[in-house]
């Protein structure tokens, strides 16, 4: 569905995409995950086509975005990770703009409208003001809005962040719901949990270059399933071991108060950085 060959981005002398090579198979939830500043947003902005690449190719479906931006738009549903809804216009009429501008039938849009505003739960508010919505509400909307033109590829930048534990894992539902129906879904995201309880691969961006790719399964086998958090002068260190026997050996040697735990995502991220996601 996505192909990316050596696509470079530059802004004002700085490399925010460095020689990116990635496919993204048809049919599957991919999550970008890495640090602000990784180069995430800046990719969905290139496959988007609200951004030039400085070098490189980018094919959506087979297409060339560069040389199909027209036909590619109508195949693609995009949630930005900054909310753009119209908040004088209620969620139905927000819905309404978008099949117009898409050239969506009238008859086509209606049915369709009803059944995205059921689907994301927004059916009882769907003559309310957007301003008057929850930030979860809001996020809810820009999905349905999103697909109303029915769109075989959802690109979701950041789809959760800044909501609370229980909306956001109502939107996990949505797009599991959402992948379930056909829909590639292509997020990027700095949730440990969000890719790994998601995404069926991942890729680990860092300073604009790709620095791992596959599932979260096999990410973590990269590194060892099993962490040992040790106490250090007033931090934390992290030790990663093969497998629980040799953690628990270990942990048997050392007298500070321990936590032992399964590896995540963001200990694959640490063991090729040394940084955090967030950070």
């Amino acid at each position: 569905m996505i192909e990316l060959k050596g696509l470079c981005k530059d802004y004002n002398g700085v490399r925010a995409i460095d020689n990116l090579n990635l496919k993204v198979k048809v049919g599957e939830i991919f999550g970008l995950l890495g640090p602000n500043g990784a180069g995430k947003t800046t990719a969905i902005r290139i496959l988007t086509t609200l951004a030039r690449p400085t070098a490189g190719k980018v094919f959506i479906n087979g297409k060339e975005v560069s040389r199909n931006k027209a036909g590619i738009k109508s195949e693609i549903g995009v949630v930005s990770q900054t909310e753009n809804l119209d908040r004088q216009l209620t969620a139905r009429e927000n819905l309404e703009l978008h099949g117009r501008l898409f050239k969506v039938p009238a008859s086509k849009r209606r049915a369709r409208i009803e059944k995205l505003l059921a689907f994301v739960d927004l059916t009882a508010r769907a003559h309310t003001a957007v301003e008057y919505f929850s930030g979860g509400m809001k996020r809810r909307l820009m999905i349905a809005r999103a697909l109303v033109h029915e769109p075989r590829l959802l690109f979701l930048d950041e789809p959760t962040v800044g909501l609370d534990p229980q909306v956001r894992r109502k939107i996990w539902d949505l797009i599991r719901n959402l992948n379930g129906q056909g829909i590639t879904v292509l997020l990027t995201t700095h949730y440990i949990e969000e890719a790994e309880l998601l995404c069926h691969r991942v890729g680990i961006m860092n300073k604009g270059q790709l620095i791992a790719l596959g599932t979260p399964a096999e990410l973590k086998a990269r590194v060892g399933d099993t962490v040992v958090e040790v106490p250090y002068n007033g931090e934390t260190r992290y030790l990663v071991f093969e497998n629980r026997k040799k953690g628990l050996q270990h942990a048997a040697t050392l007298k500070e108060n321990l936590v032992i735990r399964e590896s995540n995502l963001e200990d694959v991220f640490v063991e090729l950085t040394g940084h955090k996601v967030g950070v």
